[in-house]
């Protein structure tokens, strides 16, 4: 395919989609470093990479020492734990894997959409999937999702190429299959079918049965997917017998089916009400919403623009975009358990099916410029992206009490330099009843959750100084009398107050 014949942006804001891009690059590493781990989920898998490192145990992630994580599979785990490897046990360390990885999604949409559609629809669509706020958010928290993406999008732009590009080779092919791998390592196999269901609808849709099956090596790339996943996976079973059960009928059937589902064992269920994925959705493309929804104002133009493409010999270009991107909110919409996150994988496609609704919104522009009236919308979204990222690195630079109530960084800093103060380096810092992943992974697993009065009371004739972390709301479970053998140190954002045991008596 050549180079789309009608979208071509003005030299000025080529040069400001770089610049752009530039900044955002600049602010999230900085947010990398400025921003600390908040409780609970991206704390919760950096302490789990963390304990990876610690225990040099690469095959069975842990929620807790000697307690298996089962509810995902391990890649984001070893990317996190790889950087924390040659980085250091700190924020760094854990997100810059998961920074790479999004730098890659996006290169490789890039020189997709360039071979397809030429430099400047490419370079004007991976802005806005760059920038878009659940992708930039995600660009390096330590999570699931955006690795899971990685996977997804190799299979979507490989399939597409596979079937249209003349100089495809056959080895080539095999990264369609290889993305499967990836996502079955990062999310299990609920990323396939994120892969099949748009496949499935454009080639249904576009009557393609004969080439998919002709230019696709299916036995042998199916082989090489297994090859490529199925090791853990056995490994895994092997290794904590129950495993298959819980992550296949567990986090695979009763979290989607099921919104009161109660067998999560690391929390639990995120109920909402059946089609909130389609608000989500929303929401997460902010600020290009409006961008993207601009165009459907002429919904009939926009829709007789998508059949004459149809019914054109083109490739139907549009459509695997609208397949790809709808597809996630299709799946998801019936789902009793979800997240935002849910969306990421849409997202890519988003970021060019915009510039499609805008070039059917306005099919008659001039060769030589893009899409009529798109201009001052891209403008505005692009400039507005930027500067909330920068606001969020601005806020967390130099405000940082906006977050203090849901980290135990700072908590547990202060608890370090009252153990060093009174040479009590080998005390824990004890938290109750409540347990927070961040404190774990600042201290190190020096951090311990008590869950009950009768492991607390063991605090008093253990022979040590003890730290214990509490919120003064929980004060009225403790004991009685318990809190007169510690003296407060201070209190901290949402009432949690430190406590240093009293000096024991001879």
């Amino acid at each position: 395919m050549t180079s789309s014949p009608n979208f071509q942006l003005p030299s000025q804001l080529s040069r400001w989609i770089i610049i752009g891009f530039s900044l955002l690059f600049l602010i999230r590493i900085g947010i990398i470093f400025e921003l600390p781990f908040t409780d609970t989920t991206e704390a919760r898998y950096a302490e789990i990479a963390r304990k990876m490192v610690e225990t040099n145990d690469w095959i069975t992630p842990q929620f807790d020492y000697g307690v298996p994580f089962w509810g995902k599979p391990p890649l984001h785990t070893w990317i996190s734990a790889a950087g924390m490897k040659f980085f250091g046990v700190n924020a760094f360390g854990a997100r810059i894997g998961i920074f790479i990885t999004a730098l890659l999604i996006l290169i490789s949409l890039y020189l997709w959409a360039r071979r397809i559609k030429g430099f400047d629809y490419a370079l004007a669509g991976t802005f806005i999937v760059a920038s878009g706020i659940l992708f930039l958010l995600s660009a390096a928290n330590v999570m699931t999702d955006l690795v899971m993406v990685a996977g997804t999008t190799l299979c979507m732009t490989s399939f597409w190429d596979c079937l249209h590009r003349k100089n495809q080779t056959k080895w080539s092919s095999y990264l369609f299959f290889i993305g499967l791998a990836i996502g079955m390592l990062a999310k299990g196999p609920v990323a396939v079918v994120l892969c099949a269901l748009p496949i499935g609808l454009w080639v249904l849709l576009t009557n393609s049965w004969a080439a998919t099956w002709k230019k696709i090596p299916w036995l042998s790339g199916i082989l090489l997917t297994i090859a490529i996943s199925f090791p853990w996976y056995y490994l895994a079973e092997e290794k904590t017998p129950g495993f298959l059960n819980y992550f296949l009928v567990g986090e695979h059937y009763q979290r989607f089916i099921n919104s009161g589902w109660d067998g999560d064992l690391y929390g639990h269920g995120h109920a909402h009400p059946k089609g909130a994925i389609w608000l989500y959705a929303f929401a997460t493309l902010i600020p290009w919403t409006p961008f993207i929804l601009w165009p459907l104002i002429r919904v009939k133009r926009v829709i007789d623009g998508f059949r004459k493409e149809f019914r054109s010999a083109d490739p139907k270009w549009s459509l695997y975009l609208l397949c790809w991107a709808l597809s996630p909110l299709i799946f998801f919409t019936m789902a009793g358990n979800i997240l935002m996150t849910y969306t990421l994988s849409g997202i890519p496609a988003f970021g060019f099916l915009a510039l499609s609704l805008w070039q059917q919104y306005s099919p008659n522009s001039p060769s030589t410029h893009s899409p009529k009236g798109m201009i001052p919308f891209y403008k505005g979204s692009s400039i507005a992206a930027v500067i909330i990222a920068l606001i969020a690195l601005i806020a967390i630079s130099f405000f940082p009490n906006l977050l203090g109530h849901r980290t135990q960084k700072y908590l547990i800093q202060k608890a370090n330099s009252v153990q060093q103060e009174t040479a009590n380096t080998d005390s824990c810092v004890y938290y109750y009843p409540k347990r927070y992943y961040s404190a774990e992974f600042y201290s190190e697993g020096n951090a311990t959750h008590l869950r009950t009065s009768e492991e607390l009371s063991k605090l008093l004739s253990n022979n040590t100084r003890d730290i214990l972390a509490i919120r003064k709301k929980d004060e009225g479970r403790l004991p009685s009398g318990f809190i007169h053998h510690f003296t407060l140190i201070e209190t901290f954002q949402k009432g949690h107050q430190l406590y240093l045991e009293n000096p024991l008596k001879p």
